[in-house]
């Protein structure tokens, strides 16, 4: 098994979990990485080439971490939507 969970059910994935905790300290480390690292690189000076590569792999890795949890949120809420748009078609049905 991985170090992170990839599958979960949409209640698990709504609560917060240490993987959320991770995402969270990550993200702000990406943006001041590439906003230091495209201003060095702009200026040509090659730590910069190194933060952004280093911004990109946190990004990959970021998204690895967080996207299982999203996805199973957004299944659950596509079919939550499907039901309420089939169950409010059915009421309209019966006005006409």
């Amino acid at each position: 098994m991985g170090m992170f969970k990839k599958k979960w059910s949409p209640r698990d994935a709504d609560r917060w979990t240490w993987e959320d905790t991770i995402t969270v300290v990550i993200s702000p480390v990406i943006y001041v990485l590439i906003l230091v690292g495209c201003a060095l690189a702009a200026l040509l000076k090659p730590v910069g080439f190194i933060l952004v590569i280093i911004a990109i792999a946190l990004t990959v890795i970021m998204i690895g971490i967080i996207n299982p949890k999203l996805t199973a949120i957004s299944e659950d809420y596509e079919k939550k939507q499907k039901d309420y748009m089939e169950e409010l078609e059915r009421k309209v049905k019966w006005e006409d």
